[in-house]
């Protein structure tokens, strides 16, 4: 049965059980990671998986609770491979390709210093043959691909297509994810509002993880200063107009995580959706079957 593994629940501010946002989806053979935010690397870790085996990294945008781990998890993974591990492919909207090589382009790369002496200092050297790689050991090599809606890719038992999402545009392309595998349906919202396109993404799917903010009352008395983000309502409201069977709230904010307002916000999205309803915390992990 496919697995998923919730890394990352919360948002750009950090408490001591939440920050930033990242997910695994483990189907067949491959793992693959959606954003990477915050300690994204180390909490993959925690939950039981390996950089050297995620295959995908599919971003949803580029705000830093969805990204900033990236460097982290490109250097980790490539140095903790052996030289055998499948190449990483990583798609996600404008921006995804700049900021792959603007870390590790050997001439410009932010962190080019690090590979470079790995490469090449005797003592990393013989770390690598001692891990059991064979030299020489080669230069971080990662395929990075801007994508838009559309399919995008797929494994052995698995497909993946995207969806505009509706964001923080113009300023950031953003987009959702639907991955289709012989265990069923899944959506990845990334942060958006309540948008038809999301919605026809997710249609009849058997999971969605959507971004809810916050109690939606206290969202919409913010009159138009969070617009661009599901609160609980907008979230059940999504959920039950794709017609989807489990619901995960995630990408959950400080307001919403505090007993009380978290049962609160739990009743609201159940007067809207009457499918299964997840409250996302870090570390968690659930199978696809509903």
């Amino acid at each position: 049965m496919a697995n998923v593994f919730i890394l990352g629940a919360g948002t750009p501010t950090p408490t001591p059980t939440r920050f930033g946002t990242s997910y695994v989806l483990q189907v067949g053979g491959d793992q693959i990671m959606f954003d990477c935010g915050p300690a994204a690397t180390d909490k993959l870790v925690k939950s039981g998986l390996f950089p050297t085996k995620v295959t995908h990294l599919f971003f949803t945008h580029h705000h830093f609770d969805h990204d900033v781990d990236y460097p982290c998890f490109l250097l980790c993974r490539w140095d903790q491979s052996i030289g055998v591990e499948r190449e990483l492919q990583v798609f996600g909207p404008t921006l995804t390709e700049q900021l792959t090589h603007r870390i590790l382009d050997e001439d410009e790369g932010a962190f080019a210093h690090d590979w470079i002496a790995r490469v090449n200092y005797p003592g990393s050297q013989r770390v690598y043959e001692l891990r059991g790689g064979t030299p020489p050991r080669r230069p971080p090599s990662v395929a990075a691909k801007d994508i838009g809606p559309g399919r995008v890719c797929e494994g052995g038992s698995w497909e993946v297509t995207a969806a505009a999402a509706d964001h923080a545009q113009p300023w950031l392309d953003s987009l959702a994810y639907r991955v289709d595998t012989a265990d069923g349906s899944i959506v990845f919202t990334g942060d958006t509002r309540r948008c038809d396109s999301v919605a026809d993404l997710a249609r009849d799917a058997d999971v969605m993880l959507v971004s809810c903010w916050d109690d939606q009352e206290r969202m919409d008395r913010e009159e138009d200063g969070l617009t661009g983000i599901c609160g609980t309502v907008d979230a059940a409201m999504l959920a039950r107009d794709a017609g989807v069977k489990k619901l995960v709230l995630t990408h959950i904010g400080p307001g919403l995580a505090r007993h009380g307002d978290m049962e609160k916000g739990i009743g609201d999205v159940s007067k809207v959706y009457d499918g299964e309803v997840i409250f996302a915390e870090e570390l968690m992990r659930f199978g696809m079957g509903v």
